[in-house]
């Protein structure tokens, strides 16, 4: 059995309650929303990801490791990813010579060709949904508010895993 925790919860106040519920419910609909619009392309969000990665990155090519960290999704289920990638022919995957457990995933063409259809739709559907109702300082306090964020989650994983 679990031992209790020796503290009370800090509940949320209406404030916090209101602000947490309005990213969660705002977050979740807007990526359902572009997740919607990439399927006129026969993309999903994470596809869309993980070609906007590969045509960054130089020769389109990425360690399958990297990949999966700027992609932020589990090293399986980028594999997953891949795979079904592979099978639409956006990218195909290539042992990495000096290091055998290692693969690379390249984008071919074909996957250049969807993304350069794809992102106009996107981007046009980000600045839309997102970005029109955002003012200039919106955006920075935005940028900094979620900079804070993710350096407070990667802090605190740091931390659970030295533990």
């Amino acid at each position: 059995m679990a031992e209790k925790n020796a503290t009370a919860p800090k509940w949320l106040n209406p404030s916090e309650m209101k602000a947490w519920r309005q990213y969660i419910i705002a977050s979740r609909r807007l990526l359902d929303a572009l997740d919607e619009d990439l399927s006129a392309h026969d993309l999903s969000m994470p596809d869309y990801e993980v070609l906007a990665q590969l045509s960054d990155a130089p020769d389109r090519t990425m360690r399958m490791s990297e990949l999966a960290e700027v992609a932020m999704v589990s090293r399986s289920r980028l594999s997953h990813r891949i795979k079904v990638m592979e099978r639409e022919g956006w990218v195909r995957r290539e042992p990495c010579p000096d290091d055998k457990r290692g693969y690379f995933a390249i984008m071919t063409p074909k996957g250049w060709k969807a993304i350069v259809a794809a992102a106009p739709d996107h981007v046009a559907s980000v600045r839309s949904r997102f970005l029109d109702v955002l003012d200039k300082n919106d955006q920075k306090v935005l940028a900094e508010i979620f900079d804070r964020v993710a350096t407070r989650i990667k802090d605190i994983d740091k931390d659970s895993c030295s533990n």
